[in-house]
């Protein structure tokens, strides 16, 4: 049966269109569209009609594809900003009136644990999700969550709290994140750092698509990357200091998080710093990927 999962982020809308028979499930194909809905939420933490526009439409673009290629299910979900939102209520009602899809909003806990069934599939493992409301951080192995936390920061989040102009601002917007990571870890006594770690949003493509040297586009090659923390701050600081003109120039660097793309690296740089973490290896996998093998009981993978 072929089935698509959409996931409303905080920085763009996402598919992920499968063929699962049985307990597997096979790729057949991705989309992306960069909406910025979390830029929508004003002071009363109410989404803007034009945010909720753009996202609807994204949705019903992605769900009517789907449906045509033969899906015999669309299943949508959002994150951070909808979880935010205090009209997320007149959203569900646009998605469920021009996109025929019903939205299931997930809980921080439960984003985490998408991206760490999306990204993993073997030993105990730590899993970073940087999106751009929320990061989540969590550990656990196999398909088993030990520890699940998600923090308010994210990309967007950072980038309207701090700006960054150049790269002396880089150790102050670090320095936020690390404090919003303390006080998330403090809440959970139990989290214990595994040895190993993967990173998984498009924050991680993007520096794994700028240290190899690759086109934003070339997924393939970004999978399996490994970062250093010597990368991840040179690029914070690389880019800190760069206009906008000339970073929009950067074959590896996606147009539209050429603005928010320091600040989810200054995220990464403080959990690195905080967590000892010497590197992380990039997944192209996360909680579409996630979503797909729990709704569908997918324990034999998704390839």
């Amino acid at each position: 049966m072929k089935v698509a999962v959409i996931g409303i982020g905080s920085n763009s809308v996402r598919m992920l269109v499968a063929e699962v028979a049985g307990d597997r499930g096979v790729r057949i194909r991705r989309d992306r569209a960069g909406t910025r809905l979390f830029a929508g939420l004003d002071a009363q933490r109410n989404l803007s009609r034009e945010a909720m526009d753009k996202t609807v439409e994204a949705v019903r673009r992605m769900a009517e594809d789907a449906r045509r290629e033969g899906a015999a299910e669309v299943r949508l979900f959002a994150t951070s900003a909808t979880r935010d939102a205090a009209n997320a209520g007149a959203l569900a009602a646009l998605l469920r009136a021009e996109a025929q899809v019903e939205l299931e909003i997930c809980s921080g806990e439960t984003e985490a644990e998408l991206s760490f069934l999306g990204a993993t599939d073997g030993g105990r493992t730590g899993v970073i999700d940087i999106g751009g409301g929320s990061t989540e951080l969590i550990v656990g192995q196999g398909l088993e969550v030990a520890c699940a936390l998600s923090c308010q920061m994210g990309a967007v989040r950072l980038f309207r709290m701090q700006p960054i102009g150049c790269a002396a601002d880089v150790a102050q917007v670090r320095a936020t994140a690390e404090r919003i990571l303390r006080e998330g870890l403090a809440a959970h006594p139990a989290f214990v750092r595994p040895n190993g770690w993967i990173g998984t949003g498009g924050t991680f493509t993007t520096l794994a698509a700028m240290v190899r040297g690759v086109h934003w586009t070339e997924r393939t090659y970004m999978h399996g990357t490994r970062l250093s923390r010597e990368d991840v701050t040179g690029q914070a600081l690389l880019l800190a200091d760069m206009p906008m003109e000339q970073r929009l120039n950067l074959p590896g660097l996606q147009p539209n998080r050429a603005d928010i793309v320091v600040h989810g690296i200054c995220i990464l740089m403080a959990c690195m710093e905080h967590l000892d973490i010497p590197e992380i290896t990039v997944s192209e996998y996360g909680n579409l990927d996630g979503y797909l093998k729990r709704a569908y009981r997918l324990t034999g993978g998704l390839h």
